[in-house]
């Protein structure tokens, strides 16, 4: 099959074609930019740790956050028997990030008797 394209039809074509790479060009580097401002934004140590941290509901399912430990979550959530409700916990240094514990507030047991 020939092509019987002439140059003008062929250079319009190339033109056309370089245009729309620019255009694709443009947008990427565009989407890149947008995308390395917004994570910058979300990744302040100061939000993560600091005010988000310290505002934490205790529910009755705790997740332990990093740099607390029993008494200070003890004090929070005003339950000094963790240990006695977690047998998971076998002494009171045995908290890391991440571990799962159950809270059961002072206010909430008097509710139950």
């Amino acid at each position: 099959m020939a092509c019987n394209l002439s140059l003008r039809q062929v250079l319009a074509l190339t033109s056309l074609s370089e245009e729309a790479s620019w255009c694709c060009v443009f947008v990427l580097v565009t989407l890149l930019l947008l995308n390395s401002f917004k994570e910058t934004r979300i990744t302040n140590d100061e939000d993560v740790k600091g005010i988000r941290f310290l505002d934490r509901a205790c529910d009755e399912i705790y997740v332990v956050g990093e740099g607390e430990t029993l008494h200070s979550i003890s004090d929070k959530c005003d339950d000094p028997f963790i240990v006695e409700q977690n047998p998971h916990i076998h002494e009171p240094d045995d908290v890391f990030p991440g571990l799962i514990i159950k809270i059961t507030p002072m206010n909430s047991r008097k509710s139950l008797r």
